[in-house]
């Protein structure tokens, strides 16, 4: 998947921590995140630090890839 812009990013994370069963409560607990920073971020807020979002990423078992367009 090419992730565009923060929605596709969000709806992504949200994809995936339904497919592991995961709650938002549980991913603020087991992270320390709050529950509407992760909510905020599932929803596309473009405001969301990066380093957090990269984390839960990581934490969901999704690999974040940056390619030059036109490299597989």
């Amino acid at each position: 998947m090419v992730i565009v812009d923060t929605k596709m990013f969000g709806e992504a994370l949200k994809k995936r921590r339904k497919e592991l069963g995961y709650t938002q409560r549980y991913i603020s607990e087991f992270t320390g995140f709050s529950i509407s920073f992760i909510s905020d971020l599932e929803n596309g807020k473009s405001t969301a630090e990066l380093g957090k979002a990269i984390f839960l990423a990581n934490m969901l078992g999704l690999d974040i890839v940056i390619n030059s367009r036109g490299n597989k």
